[in-house]
């Protein structure tokens, strides 16, 4: 078996130890990113009953299942990811790559004709611990979901998306700027403190 890292196993400590992970498993949550959403969630009330969501890069579901717990079951949420993910009761799942046309054809056709009122994003590039490299595809990521929000969102529709502060960062606020009338970023507790992670919270699309 290889040798773990000394920051591999750092992390692992670090993980087993953390406040939120220890929250989400006696809660029943499937991660921890879970308390990131909640917070956003009470300040600016994203998830209302009736709503429809889309959530990119959804696996283990931790997202989707705040949200269909939030919204009952008269809302609609489609969550999408190139991993498996366990099913999530009043959550409508597509495994595959959203960046390729049939599967973002498949998310289209199941959403049908109506507009989305809320596109959320936690995805993040397996990391390579190389700034030059991670930074460049994480922005990459960012950019994607604020594509796939310019085809999904209904006008005044929201986006919340993860990014990482650092090269391309000023660039994407300054294209939701361009499309969303309120774009503000957030910084959840929940968000580890020296991660350079940050959420994107653009809001009343194309009321600009």
């Amino acid at each position: 078996m290889p040798k773990r890292t000394k920051s591999s196993a750092r992390w692992l400590t670090e993980h087993a130890n953390d406040e939120y992970v220890r929250r989400a498993k006696a809660e029943g949550w499937r991660s921890r990113a879970v308390y990131k959403l909640a917070e956003i969630q009470v300040a600016e009330r994203l998830l209302r009953p009736g709503i429809r969501c889309v959530d990119l890069g959804a696996a283990p579901g931790g997202w989707s299942q705040y949200a269909a717990r939030i919204v009952g079951g008269k809302s609609r949420i489609v969550a999408t990811d190139i991993l498996p993910m366990d099913a999530i009761v009043g959550v409508d799942f597509i495994q595959g790559d959203f960046r390729e046309p049939n599967v973002l054809a498949n998310v289209l056709g199941v959403l049908g004709a109506d507009k989305v009122d809320l596109v959320l994003s936690d995805m993040a590039p397996n990391m390579a611990g190389i700034d030059s490299v991670d930074q460049p595809r994480s922005m990459h990521l960012a950019e994607l979901a604020l594509e796939f929000a310019d085809q999904a969102l209904t006008p005044g529709g929201d986006l919340l998306v993860k990014l990482f502060q650092g090269a391309g960062f000023e660039q994407i606020l300054k294209d939701a700027r361009a499309r969303y009338g309120r774009v503000l970023t957030k910084k959840p507790k929940a968000s580890r403190t020296r991660s350079p992670e940050i959420y994107l919270l653009a809001r009343q699309f194309g009321m600009v």
